[in-house]
């Protein structure tokens, strides 16, 4: 049996919107028949200057973020090119490019306002600079079919994860953290925002260092620290956690603003205190999650982490200290933590060229089944069946 193989690049915006990550990725056939192997895993950090505008985007103006918008492409371009170089490849090589971009803001919807989202790193100018069809702004496709637009990794979680006969969990720690529970079939798959991820404690590291921080670290600060009982607990309050699936949420909502608000109310509380705090939020958050929501419906073999997140050791401590399953990474399951998003819009890339939707209605919300992004050509129409239609042994 022929199938469509291709070198498909994934593009992902780093944990703590410091760079961008590029997975390079082997794809043969799609859906539940694909076969995936990860070639590479490629990190190009943010300048400085471009680290700090894409920071201050997130409550700026019109101008400045159309701006950005094209030169985020072009960075976003030279960490595909990058990806090719360090996996030994060429371009001709590269069949395919799916870039989530840029988050700025995200809007779940609601209380009668309508959900809305936006990613920014200009598609054609990835694929402009690459010559390689490129698979952008995935997000859209599921808010027209009535979803939140996130999470989207789901789908490529089933792809990757899924167990003849079990049930996993895979838990991302980025920014915002978010579960997918894979059990075998599709139509089980649900997944949605715990709550916060690394947010609120690397945006509290930034602070307190005068910026010359931007994460803790292996948790190594808040280590010598200790829980602050009523920061926890006021915190632990917040009805996010109340709401019932499908849900997402964003920085907007625990990010910047909130932690400003804390280091005020708890100045005196010395910083190791605070970050320990935080730490044990984002733990508690997430098991909290799973007992309202997962473990009454799902008899979970093992918890996978991933994420910039999975890498600080107190919060895997605190993690493992509460969950009646084994927790590990995903690298038990063969995709490395810190690959595992981009390699998922790698997948879903691939997904879209093949014609298939790759949204996940129990983890969105949405009304249906969706093919997700936005196809730019380097080229002419022809392109595009050029590049991507040759049967591969």
């Amino acid at each position: 049996m022929l199938l469509k193989r291709r070198i498909v690049i994934g593009l992902m915006s780093g944990t703590s919107h410091d760079g961008v990550d590029a997975a390079v990725a082997r794809i043969s056939g799609a859906g539940a028949g694909a076969r995936v192997e990860l070639l590479s895993l490629s990190r190009s950090p943010y300048p400085k200057a471009l680290r700090e505008r894409v920071s201050s985007s997130f409550t700026g103006n019109a101008r400045d973020i159309c701006g950005l918008n094209f030169e985020l492409g072009e960075f976003f371009a030279k960490a595909a090119l990058k990806a090719v170089r360090e996996a030994g490849l060429t371009l001709k090589d590269i069949d395919l490019i799916g870039s989530h971009g840029q988050t700025i803001y995200h809007i779940p919807g609601g209380a009668g306002r309508p959900a809305s989202t936006l990613q920014i790193g200009e598609g054609a100018v990835i694929a402009a600079r690459t010559g390689v069809v490129t698979v952008s702004d995935f997000r859209p496709a599921d808010i027209a079919a009535g979803g939140q637009g996130a999470p989207l990794v789901p789908y490529a979680d089933w792809v990757l994860f899924r167990r003849p006969g079990k049930t996993q969990a895979v838990q991302n720690i980025g920014g915002i953290a978010n579960v997918t529970v894979v059990p075998e079939a599709l139509e089980d798959v649900i997944g949605f925002d715990t709550g916060p991820g690394c947010s609120l404690l690397d945006e509290a590291v930034k602070i307190m260092s005068g910026g010359k921080l931007m994460y803790d670290k292996d948790g190594k600060m808040a280590s010598s620290g200790k829980i602050i009982p009523d920061m926890l607990k006021k915190l632990m309050a917040d009805p996010y956690f109340r709401k019932k699936p499908p849900k997402s949420t964003g920085r907007e909502y625990f990010g910047p603003e909130l932690v400003k608000k804390l280091l005020k109310r708890y100045r005196r509380e010395k910083k190791e205190d605070i970050l320990h705090t935080l730490t044990a939020f984002t733990a508690e958050s997430i098991f909290l999650a799973y007992k309202k929501f997962v473990f009454p419906r799902y008899d979970i073999e093992r918890v996978l982490l991933a994420g910039g997140g999975a890498k600080n050791r107190l919060l895997a401590r605190l993690l493992g200290g509460k969950f009646p399953c084994p927790v590990g990474l995903t690298d038990d399951a063969g995709v490395p933590s810190q690959a595992r998003e981009a390699l998922c819009f790698a997948v879903l890339a691939n997904e879209t060229v093949s014609g298939a939707p790759s949204n996940v209605p129990g983890a969105t919300g949405a009304k249906n089944r969706a093919i997700l992004g936005k196809i730019s050509l380097p080229g002419p129409v022809d392109r595009l069946t050029d590049s991507l239609s040759e049967q591969k042994v």
